[in-house]
């Protein structure tokens, strides 16, 4: 039993033990004063938590968490719709596949005269990046969606609400959990350049910050530090999907 456990755990943390390993080997081949050992970075860590380095992470928490929360909210209903109809589809969908492909950073500049230099802008750039990714993989999701299910629901009677919570939405979920994962790591990329421009917090201004400054500890600190979260997020994300996706 003990085995089986410790195996376990194993398991789940070889990723990061390979991590640390590569690390050590880094900063024993450039040196330390450039590349702090993990010991370092993690008392580096530490201390900073213990100053304003707090407030770092919770704007950079408020910006991901918040885009995360507007792209599901604007990408699964229009999916859905366009999942459901043909016509709507053939309308919306070039307009999609032609903004879909241009990396988003570039908008960064034009967000910021639009929306202004603030979290706006950041949350808007983040939001272009995740919703685009739920959006069609809904829509793909829905167009999938065996029609003999979809008569089945007909015939019992389901109304339109009860056809898109019943039938549609645990048919989809899976798949949009999956393009969360995927765009949430192109979206946490896209924040810490934003973060570079109009803030004073951010994890990504305080690395960068660091990096000007030669704080080497700081910078690797504030890395693991953006690792963490970024950890800590799609954990949330799996638990969600375990809860909400019970049945695979």
């Amino acid at each position: 039993m003990i085995k089986n456990i410790f195996i376990k755990v194993l398991k789940s943390f070889y990723g990061v033990i390979i991590v640390l390993i590569l690390w050590y080997i880094l900063s024993a081949i450039i040196g330390t004063n450039m590349v702090p050992t993990p010991k370092m970075s993690i008392i580096e860590l530490v201390r900073l938590l213990q100053n304003d380095f707090l407030y770092h992470i919770l704007y950079s928490l408020y910006r991901i968490l918040g885009s995360i929360l507007i792209s599901l909210v604007i990408g699964i209903p229009i999916g859905i719709i366009l999942g459901r109809s043909n016509l709507v589809d053939k309308i919306i969908s070039p307009a999609i596949y032609l903004l879909y492909p241009i990396p988003k950073i570039a908008f960064l500049p034009i967000f910021m005269v639009m929306f202004g230099i603030g979290d706006k802008s950041k949350i808007i750039l983040m939001v272009t990046i995740i919703v685009f990714q739920i959006l069609i993989v809904t829509r793909d999701a829905v167009k999938e969606i065996d029609k003999d299910i979809l008569i089945s629901a007909k015939v019992m009677k389901f109304n339109k609400f009860d056809t898109i919570t019943k039938v549609i939405l645990p048919s989809i979920l899976p798949k949009v959990f999956s393009a969360l994962r995927v765009s949430i790591g192109i979206a946490i990329s896209a924040l810490f350049f934003s973060e570079n421009y109009a803030t004073k917090y951010g994890i990504g201004y305080f690395i960068m910050n660091s990096w000007a400054m030669v704080d080497y500890k700081g910078m690797f600190a504030g890395v693991l530090a953006l690792s963490i979260m970024s950890l800590i997020i799609f954990k949330i994300i799996d638990i969600l999907e375990k809860k909400i996706c019970s049945w695979i």
